[in-house]
């Protein structure tokens, strides 16, 4: 059955990038619910933005549906991007949100397996992810995928072509890495 959903899957991203609004729309249907797993979780960790679950998933199917070219072949690439809109989406809210105010919303630099991280702001992290991009583009994708898409290991292995391990050692290593540059920017 799951390669028969694979190929269906797949057949129904090349329908979408040859313009079928049909074949976009039942994509959107039959990932909605992870992309609502993923938002309750993402907000959850924030805890003080004002989006609820709906909100979010319904902006980044509205940013995606936006698109002009899409470049998608599978579940795991759909939610890849899904993750980058959904880091976009809550950047802008809070952007939008601190206009003239001078604290900021803290989220957890977590898993999406429940541990409990330290509590970081969320402007400050992506100042840091920015910097990490700059530095190492591919561990900068692989915070993303995982902070902001709730991609398990093997997700973000499969997405970026890299090993399970690999991206288990960049993950833990970029955690440390985005913890200082915060704390360094906390400091100054």
């Amino acid at each position: 059955m799951r390669i028969e959903t694979d190929f269906e899957t797949r057949d129904l991203f090349d329908s979408w990038r040859a313009g079928s609004d049909t074949a976009r729309d039942a994509l959107f249907a039959r990932f909605y619910n992870d992309l609502r797993r993923v938002s309750a979780a993402l907000l959850r960790r924030e805890g003080r933005v004002s989006l609820s679950t709906g909100d979010l998933v319904n902006e980044v199917v509205m940013r995606l549906i936006q698109l002009n070219q899409i470049d998608m072949r599978d579940k795991a690439h759909f939610m890849a991007l899904s993750a980058k809109m959904m880091r976009r989406v809550l950047i802008d809210h809070v952007r939008k949100k601190q206009a003239g105010k001078r604290h900021h919303h803290q989220v957890t630099l977590i898993t999406n397996h429940g541990a409990h991280g330290d509590a970081v702001d969320l402007l400050r992290l992506e100042e840091a992810l920015r910097r990490l991009q700059a530095i190492d583009p591919k561990r900068a994708e692989i915070v993303e995928l995982r902070y902001f898409g709730g991609l398990s290991v093997e997700e973000v292995a499969e997405v970026t072509g890299l090993s399970a391990s690999s991206v288990k050692r960049s993950w833990q290593a970029s955690r440390v890495w985005l913890m200082q540059a915060i704390g360094d920017g906390m400091a100054s």
